[in-house]
């Protein structure tokens, strides 16, 4: 089994689910990335983020589980009160330790490793929320050679995450909801 030879991550938090329900009923079901999504969320709610989701994709939608093998075309969702890294060796570790950002799972601590895993090779997607969690980690992503997107902070329901990513890293795409999954399509290799 070879893992996924493109990532994406896609973060977000307040409000940040609503642009993840619209992008992935137009992914592609030939998609050869595996895309990654770490929401702020309660842990209460952990099978239930995931049986939704699945239901607005043809794609595999599970959460990540430690050691596991990063595979092309399945959505993996980071798991409520852990934080998911991504190993140099393309699979997943789980950390329980202190909360960043106020977070855990932390947008940073994924994007951040999944920069040092993927390198050029690895495209960041952040979403609506109240917090600046995800922006050191799209700086991280920039300078490994990846692709940085944030949601346009017009059209987020809490615009304070994607307006500092903008005011602090350097972006290369701003996209609206309906935009992003055609740019996943056209990144991913589909």
């Amino acid at each position: 089994m070879t893992s996924a030879p493109y990532l994406v991550v896609i973060g977000g938090s307040a409000g940040g689910l609503q642009p993840v329900l619209t992008l992935l009923p137009g992914l592609s079901t030939s998609l050869k990335a595996a895309v990654v999504i770490v929401l702020h969320r309660q842990s209460h709610h952990a099978s239930v983020l995931t049986d939704l989701l699945a239901t607005r994709t043809g794609l595999t939608v599970k959460e990540a589980e430690e050691k596991e093998l990063i595979q092309p075309g399945t959505i993996y969702i980071a798991p409520a009160d852990y934080h998911l890294l991504i190993e140099s060796d393309r699979t997943f570790s789980l950390d329980d330790s202190e909360k960043v950002n106020f977070s855990r799972p932390s947008i940073d601590v994924t994007f951040s490793s999944a920069a040092y895993a993927y390198k050029s090779k690895v495209s960041a997607l952040l979403l609506s929320g109240a917090n600046a969690d995800g922006v050191e980690g799209l700086i991280d992503i920039h300078q490994a050679g990846g692709t940085t997107v944030v949601q346009d902070p017009l059209t987020a329901d809490v615009d304070y995450m994607p307006r500092e990513a903008v005011r602090q890293a350097k972006i290369d795409l701003i996209l609206q909801p309906e935009e992003m999954a055609r740019f996943i399509n056209t990144i991913a290799g589909v």
